[in-house]
């Protein structure tokens, strides 16, 4: 840490810490608190991407690149302590050590991991095909149950779909017996009519992403 130029940023609550269309000339790194990633689209419309849970690097892949404009904004959304190094001070750290190249490496990588896992649902036009796409994103291997990190509300918000849009579908769903919901937990129970809607949105899926938008 000797070698790294940094300084200690604490943000307030709601405060905007980065941007989007700024130069992303530093390595983010928050320690404490939660972040909020939004970008504005093509239509000027605001789009949550994703929360941001310390301890956690972000940003992280644009510091490098030859086009470094950040492709986001990112929100405190509780008072949030955030780490700043310079570019070059990292760059000679990264540099110097093989095992902090690696680890650097490794965490850009996750970060597009991350953000092509995130577009998938994006990238779909109905509720349905988001939400199955939701589900089969965040269940576990050989399970048929998912648990969920978030509110209805928040779950409506990161799938890009009004709140009552939402839940209509999932009592759709419920109805025809394809999935159950309690609470933040919800079981497939119909898995080969889900599968069969699920492989047919994977396969439009795998000629719509290759956008990325790297967070």
């Amino acid at each position: 840490m000797e070698k790294l130029d940094f300084v200690i940023y604490a943000a307030n609550k709601k405060e905007i810490v980065v941007t989007q269309g700024t130069p992303c000339n530093k390595l983010f790194v928050l320690l404490e608190g939660k972040l909020r990633t939004d970008i504005i689209d093509g239509l000027g419309n605001e789009v949550m991407i994703e929360y941001i849970i310390a301890p956690r690097t972000f940003a992280t892949p644009h510091l490098f690149n030859s086009n470094n404009t950040l492709p986001a904004t990112f929100t405190a959304l509780e008072d949030s302590v955030i780490l700043m190094a310079t570019k070059d001070s990292t760059f000679k750290v990264i540099s110097q050590d093989p095992q902090v190249l690696h680890n650097f490496l490794c965490i850009a990588g996750n970060c597009n991991i991350c953000t092509v896992s995130r577009l998938k649902p994006l990238s779909r036009k109905t509720v349905r095909e988001r939400f199955i796409v939701y589900l089969y994103e965040h269940k576990k291997k050989d399970s048929l149950v998912v648990d969920i990190m978030h509110t209805q509300s928040q779950l409506a918000e990161y799938l890009n779909v009004s709140r009552p849009a939402l839940s209509k579908e999932i009592n759709k769903m419920m109805k025809e017996r394809l999935v159950i919901m309690e609470g933040k937990r919800i079981e497939i129970l119909d898995k080969t009519t889900l599968r069969s809607t699920c492989n047919d949105v994977f396969r439009k899926i795998s000629v719509t992403t290759d956008v990325t938008i790297r967070v």
